[in-house]
């Protein structure tokens, strides 16, 4: 009986000495894991929003395996002539997402296209390039109901002499990427000119679907601006388009 105990009490003995060096392996297993390095690409200072990153912005920097993520740079070369499209914290690991370098030019399965004036029932005044916004159909053969799921964006806004609409002072376009609400607001208050010309950046099935509903001219788009773009609550208001 008593050898049958003692059997019994070594056996359990060693499989507790197993799970201790087993765990004591892990343990260091990890810390190794977590002591190796990799380079990844870091600004050498502050980035505002907007500005456009050179390879003497950028300089390498060594962190742990452990915190390093797909979305991280790890060239300069990938990052050098990119737009900031938030700003950039110096030695803070660069995301892909962070960056872009034509904001405004549309995706590989878009293109970008000027929508025909008797197309738009009315547009959103406080629209500006880079804006996000939310196409509606209406009709009085067709029920009005949103076109896309999904906001498109916009590519640019022109008056009737072919100029952007902006504020010259203090550009949209400056103030979104900053994300400063205020400036975004005033350039949108003191921005001067009928919005004559809207190009939005689509794929090809949503422009065959916007003018296959639009061409017959029983139907029209309402083009709403987004909060997509920047939460700052509702667009100032719309103005009807003349066709």
């Amino acid at each position: 009986m008593n050898r049958k105990r003692n059997l019994l009490i070594s056996l359990t003995a060693a499989v507790l000495s197993g799970l201790l060096v087993y765990g004591i392996y892990m343990l260091q297993l990890r810390q190794v894991k977590f002591q190796e390095t990799v380079s990844v690409v870091v600004p050498k200072q502050f980035v505002q929003a907007g500005e456009r990153l050179t390879s003497d912005m950028l300089s390498l920097k060594q962190i742990s395996k452990a915190s390093y993520v797909p979305d991280m740079l790890q060239d300069a070369r990938e990052a050098d002539g990119m737009e900031a499209v938030m700003p950039l914290g110096s030695d803070e690991p660069l995301l892909k997402w962070k960056v872009d370098k034509f904001r405004l030019l549309p995706s590989r399965t878009q293109s970008t296209f000027q929508i025909p004036r008797d197309y738009v029932l009315s547009v959103s005044n406080g629209i500006r390039a880079g804006d996000k916004v939310m196409l509606y159909v209406s009709g009085e053969t067709v029920e009005s109901t949103r076109l896309f799921e999904e906001a498109v964006t916009v590519a640019s806004v022109k008056s009737s002499g072919n100029v952007e609409i902006d504020d010259t002072d203090n550009p949209n376009l400056m103030s979104l990427a900053n994300g400063d609400k205020e400036k975004m607001y005033v350039s949108r208050r003191d921005a001067n000119g009928m919005i004559d010309y809207i190009n939005l950046n689509l794929s090809e099935a949503q422009w065959l679907e916007l003018d296959s509903l639009c061409k017959s001219g029983k139907s029209r788009i309402v083009i709403a601006y987004s909060s997509q773009s920047l939460d700052i609550g509702q667009a100032s208001g719309e103005t009807e388009v003349n066709p």
